[in-house]
């Protein structure tokens, strides 16, 4: 009986919050401003498309490679890859002017390991 009487009570607390909600939705004007939407940014001068490649060879471990874009092109984008038994890739990521790409790894029990870098790069303006 105790426990019938616990859920009728909660049942009609839950009924009254309901109740305010749909009064408080209700009661909101229609003539709410919504936020504007964030400017769209001018297209990007994006020619001169072009993968640099730096070859696979075997560095010492953590040793960086980096391979940069011709003069005048930044790195849109790039990658690395490591190569040997248990070969780990470290890091991947663009030099910090924008104009190559790096790339590092370890090879556990060896003392280097085998890195290729590639920078995908263009004219951006």
């Amino acid at each position: 009986m105790r426990s019938r009487k616990l859920m009728t009570v909660a049942l009609s607390v839950a009924a009254a919050g309901v109740a305010a909600l749909t009064a408080t939705a209700v009661a909101t004007p229609a003539t709410a401003s919504a936020p504007a939407a964030p400017a769209v940014p001018a297209a990007a001068d994006f020619t001169g498309y072009q993968i640099v490649k730096l070859p696979n060879a075997n560095v010492p471990n953590f040793q960086r490679r980096v391979v940069r874009c011709p003069a005048g092109k930044k790195a849109v984008g790039g990658g690395a890859e490591a190569q040997g038994n248990q070969a780990v890739l470290v890091g991947s990521f663009p030099t910090d002017g924008g104009d190559g790409w790096i790339g590092l790894g370890r090879q556990p029990g060896y003392n280097d390991v085998g890195i290729s870098v590639y920078a995908i790069c263009a004219n951006v303006g």
